[in-house]
């Protein structure tokens, strides 16, 4: 019976040995598995943050090349544009100014330009002048002009008239103005294609 007994105590003992090393091998192959499915979502996660950042990467460095070059491009606008209006000043302006306040280049317009009314039949000019060329010009106009064209001239001078001249048929409604601004624009405009050639092929 004792034999019995410890055979049986035995078998149970075996029984029980194998069970636990069993259940024990598949708590370690579900913890290793598990363990290798977080291992490969980490990695899963750790390379979708690596493509991410090198995109935003990528797109930061276009976005900044972009930048770069839209910024450089409107300088070297910006610059060429101070460049031609420094050049155009130099060329332009400053002779300009000079011819404008020339009274014997201002009676030489003059003189063109009633000519040229008095071809269109005007027998009466409006004349705006500043006042500065009240003492040199008035006597030449109401007297040398009106008689060479006769032409009857009224001549006003005013403050806001830097230097050069308006002109416009009496009651005409309009006037052509022969100011400094004017002829600095006009000659600045003609000059300017020929300039941008010379200075930035």
């Amino acid at each position: 019976m004792p034999d019995k007994l410890q055979e049986l105590t035995d078998k149970l003992y075996q029984e029980g040995l194998m069970k636990g090393k069993q259940e024990a091998e598949e708590v370690a192959q579900k913890a290793k598995e598990k363990a290798e499915r977080i291992i490969a979502e980490a990695n899963e996660k750790a390379a979708k943050i690596v493509s991410d950042a090198e995109k935003q990467a990528d797109d930061l460095k276009q976005r900044t090349a972009n930048d770069v070059k839209m910024a450089s491009t409107q300088t070297i606008s910006a610059l060429k544009q101070k460049i031609e209006a420094e050049f155009l000043n130099k060329a332009v302006a400053v002779p300009v100014k000079e011819a404008m306040n020339d009274t014997e280049f201002i009676k030489s317009l003059i003189d063109k330009v009633v000519t040229a009314f008095k071809d269109k039949g005007e027998a009466s000019l409006d004349v705006i002048l500043p006042d500065k060329f009240k003492d040199e010009l008035d006597s030449y106009l109401k007297n040398e002009i009106s008689k060479k064209f006769g032409a009857t001239i009224n001549v006003r001078y005013d403050r806001e008239t830097g230097s050069g001249f308006k002109i416009g048929p009496k009651d005409g409604g309009y006037f052509i103005s022969f100011t400094e601004g004017e002829f600095e624009k006009i000659v600045s405009e003609y000059l300017r294609p020929a300039t941008r050639k010379l200075l930035f092929k």
